[in-house]
Formats: C-alpha cells, structure tokens, sequence
C-alpha cells in the first residue's frame, strides 16, 4: 500500500451502528413530537456533531445551556442499544489492523462521538490493543464539525502525515465531504448501511478485506 497513513471515521465505519443512531434519534426526538426519516438523516445528520444535529433540527431556537444535556441524553440512549445489540468491529477490520501494523503504517481514529462514547468504546471493543487513546481525534467542542476538516487535519497532524500521505474511510456525507475538504490522498467509502453514494467515484467496499494491499 503506497499511503503511509490510515485514518478512520468511527461510526458507521468501524463500527456499523447507523441503525442504531438513528433509532436512538427517533426516541429521543419522539418526546418532542418531531419525526426524521433515516434517509434524510443520511442526507443532513450522518457524521455531524450532536450539537450541530440539534441546532438544525431546531432550527437554532434552543437556550445553549440546553444543548449539551440534550446531547447526552441522545448518547445515553444509544449506548444502551448498543449494550442491548451488542458491539463488533466491521468485518475485517481486525485483520486490516494487523495489517497496517506490520507495514508500519500510521494510523488513529477521527470521530464526530464526544468522549463519553470514545470511552465506552475502548471500554466494549478493546480498542486499546491497536490505538492509542490519546491519538484519538473526538468532539471536545473546540473543534469545528464535520463537512469541516479540522478534525482531519488534526488527526493528519497527530499521526505525522501530509494529507496526500492519507487514506480516509468514511461512511458518511458530511464526513466524506471532510476528508475532501482535507485533501486526503485516497478516500474510501465504507457503504455499512446501504446507502446511496452514486454522486462519488470514490472506491465503495463493504469489508476492509477488499482494500488493495499491495
């Protein structure tokens, strides 16, 4: 593999919980009397920060010190479908881990989760035998969200690669517009969820056993 960094998105890329959000979503919002389909969800809210979905979703008529509770109450709810479904890597990720290891390859994790779900990863899916958590680039709140690039620059950063050095996989809309806006060398969709990606010529896989590694 002639790139010399890797980085990931998290959700919906490592870890194919989309249906999960998105029902965490739909109870969440069900309170409120507010219905979005998983399509526009898709469209408008896959990858983004909870902050961000929220503004949007409320059109900007929410008090700021309501946000973060809202937030955390949303991500409270999803971790329990995902205790409820229980948690594994995508399909070949592991062995892909493995890879990278033994070509040297850099790479780390670049996530729109807060660090309350970074937490319960590593915590579920032993995400300390191949990253290091303080390499791990999450939403902390200084960092603009997703279509921005900053959460991969900073990644690129971390892991001591210009962005032309850079794989980037990503699942989502706003994430792939991202890794673009970054310059990533090479993007490539991970399609967990069936989803419509015919406006890229990115390469799609559906397991990392299908990236070339030669």
């Amino acid at each position: 593999m002639k790139y010399t960094g890797v980085i990931f998105d998290f959700n919906g890329t490592l870890f194919w919980d989309t249906g999960l959000h998105n029902q965490a979503w739909e109870i969440f919002l069900d309170r409120f009397d507010i219905h979005i389909s998983a399509e526009e969800m898709f469209r408008q809210f896959h990858g983004k920060c909870n902050r961000d979905i929220l503004l949007e979703i409320f059109q900007g008529a929410l008090p700021e010190e309501q946000i973060p509770e809202m937030g955390l109450e949303k991500e409270r709810i999803y971790r329990q479908l995902c205790l409820q479904s229980g948690l594994t890597l995508a399909p070949g990720a592991i062995s892909f881990f493995d890879f990278l290891d033994e070509q040297n390859i850099a790479y780390t994790i670049a996530t729109a989760s807060g660090k309350e779900n970074v937490d319960f990863y590593f915590d579920h899916l032993g995400l300390s035998r191949w990253f290091r958590y303080d390499h791990v680039v999450y939403n902390d709140g200084a960092i603009p969200g997703k279509p921005a690039p900053d959460i991969y620059l900073k990644a690129m950063s971390i892991i001591g690669r210009k962005p032309s050095e850079v794989i980037i996989f990503e699942d989502s809309v706003t994430g792939i517009r991202a890794a673009e806006n970054a310059h990533a060398g090479r993007i490539i969709i991970v399609d967990s969820n069936d989803d419509d990606y015919s406006r890229w010529n990115h390469q799609k896989i559906k397991s990392f056993d299908e990236v070339d590694r030669n």
